[in-house]
């Protein structure tokens, strides 16, 4: 006689799973939104660009949760930030869509290599998509959208940028030499404190990601 997987245990399963989910990504992305108000200005940069840990939180859902989650957490994160910007929401939309790549990709590497080597080599690769794609978004949507919703233009923020390092001199050198090296600096720190973090929280990861992902 054979033996057949009762229908109301897996639908019972897969309720628990996604209540775990919710509750997980509520409790990341307040962490995150935390940590985005403890900005950190940083030498050389121009002072729009500043430093905060909210990755750090969102980078270990991603691990716990998978990269759909992850990039989830980055959206609730900053739909939370939006009533106390300083950007009309621009800043926002960059950090939600560069945040979402350098998660994202570090997730889906890790989800099929999930170990300690997977974990540092999807950091890795998260932090140069991070600095990649940081100059597309920049060019063309970031910097024309400050000038076409905040009357702040492109030379101006040029301006400011060339008063903390004056070898900016130009968009593409903006780009290079204030955007590129922030976000690396982003992706390389927040991976060293994950990284810190994630042999005490490594088997918390493991048991959420079965709990949220039921066979």
């Amino acid at each position: 006689m054979s033996c057949s997987t009762n229908p109301t245990v897996s639908s019972r399963a897969r309720r628990s799973a996604i209540i775990r989910r919710i509750a997980t990504c509520a409790v990341f992305a307040a962490l995150s939104e935390i940590l985005m108000f403890l900005e950190i200005p940083l030498p050389l940069m121009p002072p729009f660009l500043k430093f905060d840990f909210s990755e750090i939180p969102v980078l270990v859902g991603a691990f716990a949760l998978g990269p759909v989650y992850g990039i989830v957490i980055e959206l609730a994160k900053n739909l939370i930030h939006l009533p106390f910007t300083g950007t009309m929401g621009i800043g926002e939309l960059s950090n939600f869509i560069t945040g979402s790549l350098y998660v994202g990709t570090a997730g889906l590497f890790y989800v099929k290599h999930r170990t300690l080597k997977g974990a540092i080599i999807s950091m890795f690769i998260g932090t140069l998509a991070l600095a990649l794609v940081a100059v597309p978004v920049n060019a063309f949507l970031t910097l024309p959208l400050y000038g076409s919703v905040m009357n702040f233009s492109t030379d101006a923020i040029i301006s400011m940028s060339a008063a903390v390092n004056p070898l900016i001199k130009s968009q593409l050198t903006l780009l290079v030499l204030a955007f590129v090296p922030f976000n690396l600096f982003k992706g390389t720190v927040v991976s060293i404190v994950t990284f810190i973090v994630y042999k005490p929280v490594s088997r918390l990861i493991d048991k959420t990601y079965k709990a949220t992902n039921p066979s």
